[in-house]
């Protein structure tokens, strides 16, 4: 089974998600107001697709899909769990670079984006090696 990026962008309308580029025969967008209701809406995209082949005797190539966030759309999903003061002490880049990515002012390079990346990952794997008593 092929394994797809599906990337999540902030759009005018709140978010958006499509395929990467792939050679399959079709593609699928998601859109809503939060991730949440993107993710879903791309998931029912996809079913609807997997249909539409289904009924029209045409064969549908299963995929894995995987999403992928770009930065201004992760600092605007998560900038309410994290303060920019917060993701500065856990990536190492700065509130005002961080701010930047937020509001589109500024793209990150790749290696910020690793760094940023390491660092999240990093945090998330200390929370959860967390046990309560």
């Amino acid at each position: 089974m092929k394994k797809v990026k599906v990337f999540i962008e902030k759009s005018s309308f709140g978010y958006s998600a499509y395929m990467d580029d792939t050679p399959l025969s079709y593609s699928c967008i998601g859109e809503g107001k939060t991730v949440e209701e993107t993710i879903e809406d791309f998931q029912k995209a996809y079913q609807e697709m997997r249909e539409y082949y289904h009924k029209a005797g045409k064969q549908f190539e299963e995929i894995e899909y995987e999403f992928f966030y770009d930065t201004a759309s992760f600092l605007q999903e998560y900038c309410k769990a994290f303060s920019l003061a917060g993701l500065e002490r856990i990536t190492g880049v700065s509130q005002t670079q961080l701010g930047h990515y937020l509001h589109g002012r500024s793209k990150p390079t790749r290696k910020t984006i690793e760094k940023i990346e390491r660092g999240v990952r990093s945090f998330a794997n200390n929370l959860t090696a967390v046990r309560f008593a």
